[in-house]
């Protein structure tokens, strides 16, 4: 649900400060990550923004044709981190990726670093480093989340990047493979199957159709697949 930026970039990597506030964070701004941090600190009647390659991307308006799709499809993740020891669901965190970087997906999930997970929090309570998986709803931000984000996604190292596009009626569910996406396909009865979280299963037409009990009556299955326990006891040192 991002806004893409409609004017030129303003460089602003070596300015010095001057004892005046510092300049509105504005949509289209190149900043560096910690430039960006810090005009977004000042402006708090912006609640959500985002930098992807050092260009500054705000929200429109959020509409219902993506907050129910958002609700829906979080509603599946956080239901696999209640059962899955050693995983961490967040809704739109602000993630700190390098110095021209700090997105903020829809949905992450991550593995706990005790488990091996790629992300930790730092100090101030941000997350630093990919998530294991991103999920991004997309209907006005199609393009974005499709390019832009999904090639910063890629070189950073998320392992697994899921783009629901609303207004297309599909499910798109990339995994990275040799350092390239490529697209995971649905098993012969046409549930997509995590390779990285054992029994994180989607029923994508039933996601499409809303029929939420079939969605999260196949996330149960997966999560009492043997798979799955043999996974989360790998990932928390328990015995199988």
């Amino acid at each position: 649900m991002a806004t893409i930026p409609s004017h030129s970039h303003s460089l602003a990597f070596d300015l010095p400060r001057s004892a005046q506030s510092l300049p509105r964070l504005e949509p289209g701004d190149f900043l560096s990550r910690a430039e960006f941090e810090r005009r977004w600190e000042q402006t708090p009647s912006i609640k959500r923004a985002e930098l992807i390659d050092g260009v500054v991307y705000m929200n429109a308006a959020v509409s219902v044709d993506h907050s129910r799709p958002h609700a829906r499809i979080a509603r599946w993740v956080m239901g696999y981190e209640e059962q899955a020891l050693g995983t961490l669901c967040y809704l739109e965190p602000s993630v700190r990726l390098d110095d021209q970087n700090m997105p903020c997906p829809d949905v992450a999930l991550c593995l706990e670093p005790r488990c091996g997970g790629q992300s930790r929090t730092s100090d101030d309570r941000y997350l630093v480093g990919p998530p294991e998986l991103i999920v991004e709803v997309a209907n006005s931000s199609v393009s974005y989340d499709m390019h832009q984000k999904l090639d910063v996604y890629r070189r950073h190292g998320v392992r697994e990047y899921i783009v629901w596009r609303v207004y297309d009626q599909a499910i798109d569910w990339f995994c990275l493979v040799d350092g390239q996406y490529t697209p995971l396909a649905p098993d012969g009865d046409g549930i997509l199957r995590s390779p990285n979280f054992a029994g994180l299963w989607l029923d994508p037409a039933a996601l499409l159709r809303g029929d939420q009990a079939r969605v999260l009556a196949v996330l149960g299955e997966g999560l009492a697949s043997a798979d799955h326990l043999t996974q989360v006891a790998t990932w928390t040192g328990a015995k199988s």
